[in-house]
């Protein structure tokens, strides 16, 4: 089934915008109803990986839910997209991805646009979107290849992984990061910040392009 490039690019936009809801809306939630920080972490964490499996499965079929300019952009390297296209996907996702903030804002009932001021910088955390982005990257690619009926089940559940196990709780997402920006809130980055974030979510997807182009060689 071939779909129209917009209705792709509104699938790539709504599909960031409901998983920057989520994670901006359950993060306002669990900050509101506890204040141990490892429960309301949890509390964000799964609606995550929930979302991310239910917004892959269907919108899959129509843009390949990429949701992230990592992955699109580890696609253009890889030959998989074209460069046009992914620069218009990226787009749609920033642009989906602040909408998701500024609608998550609303229903708690907050200033639509904020300017973050939860820092998160550091040799240490732009290492970990390093890694947290080559995992996300590596599974997407791999799973594709050898099982993409369980790519969504898959990056939701390395996602809720990499809350935990990465120093940065894993956004490995650009579009994500610039519209965590936007909010400050429990899931927020100052926006001087999130540059730092965003150059080593693109080293990590290129690693991982490197990496997953090495391992499928004349597979």
């Amino acid at each position: 089934m071939t779909f129209s490039p917009s209705r792709e690019l509104a699938a790539e936009a709504v599909g960031t915008a409901a998983l920057v809801c989520t994670v901006v809306g359950s993060g306002i939630m669990a900050d509101m109803l506890t204040e141990d920080v490892a429960l309301a972490l949890l509390g964000n964490t799964i609606p995550t990986g929930a979302i991310l499996v239910v917004l892959i499965t269907i919108f899959g079929p129509v843009s390949g839910a990429h949701f992230n300019p990592a992955v699109s952009f580890a696609f253009a390297l890889r030959g998989d997209l074209a460069w046009a296209k992914a620069a218009r996907f990226i787009v749609a996702q920033i642009l989906g991805g602040i909408a998701g903030t500024i609608i998550a804002h609303g229903m708690f009932d907050l200033s639509l646009l904020q300017a973050s001021a939860t820092a998160r910088t550091g040799g240490p955390q732009w290492f970990a979107e390093i890694v947290a982005t080559f995992g996300l990257v590596s599974v997407i690619f791999l799973g594709v290849r050898f099982k993409v009926e369980a790519v969504a089940w898959l990056v939701g559940l390395y996602i809720t992984a990499a809350y935990w196990f990465t120093a940065s709780t894993s956004f490995a997402n650009p579009a994500v990061t610039i519209a965590r920006s936007f909010t400050d809130t429990f899931s927020g980055i100052m926006p001087v910040h999130a540059p730092g974030f965003i150059a080593a979510e693109l080293v990590g997807a290129a690693l991982a392009a490197g990496f997953c182009g090495w391992m499928l060689k004349g597979r």
